[in-house]
């Protein structure tokens, strides 16, 4: 089991005849994701790596005779929100959103018409997510063979708002034989679509995975969301934290921008110190470096090799 992906799992890339679109339409065909349609007005007859292109979502479903999966949004900002709109109206539910520095009034139109549909939105500003050895959507873990080296089969979710460090960090696990059961780059921008807590009950439901670790920053309200969510849930899973920019002063923070658009510290709640304390109150390990999370994880697995 999984989540969110299966072998089966159909999606499209809209803006596909863009370079990094036919980059990561490779990346995603090499690694034996089903990529069923592009779609870019004014592209229709085209093919991009053997896919066919579209000049709407419409015509990609008719074409595909029947329900998508899902899409892969890398449309510039200004045509976003268009884009997602069209692809959740014509029966997707999952979008991973890669496009970052769209305007926040959009992405929160984008969310809500999702949530009315019953769909779901991953990212924007993210790399997708993988299972590994089964799919990848979006950009996460590079070429093919660079994603079957960072991501092996194993028990533990991955969740992260960077996406070079939803790698990084499932590199680490598989490295230590534990592996990966799907990693998530959620998103570093300040409003996204799928939060921690809300991606939590997707792991919680899926017998194969028994931990999980996310790679976390100061800013916004996150980790307080993830925290209520593990005690009034009682969570099964044991959570391993990883928190960026300890090394700093509280006072330093305030009103700093950091790293992303959505870490942004606005007062003492979105510091480093406060959110650890709170990830601890909730008995989420926090630990200091990223080569430590291994070992913590087998801890809390009972994993004694």
């Amino acid at each position: 089991m999984s989540i969110l992906l299966s072998k089966e799992t159909t999606f499209i890339v809209q803006g596909i005849t863009g370079r990094e679109a036919v980059n990561l339409t490779r990346e995603c065909l090499d690694y034996g994701s089903k990529v069923v349609g592009g779609v870019t007005p004014g592209r229709k007859g085209r093919e991009v790596h053997g896919v066919p292109v579209f000049d709407t979502v419409a015509q990609a479903v008719e074409h595909h005779g029947g329900p998508i999966d899902g899409s892969v949004v890398t449309v510039p900002p200004a045509f976003t929100k268009d884009a997602v709109l069209e692809a959740i109206l014509n029966g997707i539910k999952l979008v991973v959103v890669v496009t970052e520095r769209i305007p926040r009034g959009d992405v929160a139109q984008m969310v809500e018409v999702a949530d009315m549909n019953g769909a779901r939105i991953i990212g924007p500003n993210c790399l997708g997510l993988i299972v590994p050895e089964v799919c990848k959507m979006g950009g996460i873990g590079g070429p093919a063979k660079d994603a079957a080296k960072a991501y092996a089969p194993g028990p533990v979710g991955v969740m992260s708002r960077s996406g070079g460090m939803t790698t990084e960090i499932s590199s680490s696990l598989t490295q230590a034989g534990l592996g990966v059961s799907t990693a998530v780059s959620i998103g570093g921008d300040a409003i996204i679509g799928s939060t921690y807590a809300e991606l939590m009950p997707l792991f919680e439901a899926d017998e194969e995975t028994k931990a999980i670790v996310i790679y976390t920053e100061p800013g916004g309200r996150m980790e307080a969301q993830l925290s209520e969510w593990v005690k009034d849930n009682n969570s099964r899973l044991p959570i391993v934290a990883f928190m960026a920019g300890k090394f700093m002063d509280d006072e330093e923070m305030k009103g700093m921008s950091f790293g992303h658009a959505g870490t942004i510290v606005e007062g003492v709640e979105d510091t480093a110190t406060e959110k650890i304390a709170r990830l601890e109150a909730a008995g989420i390990r926090v630990v200091e470096r990223i080569d430590e999370i291994p070992t913590v994880v087998k801890e809390k697995l009972g994993v004694t090799a």
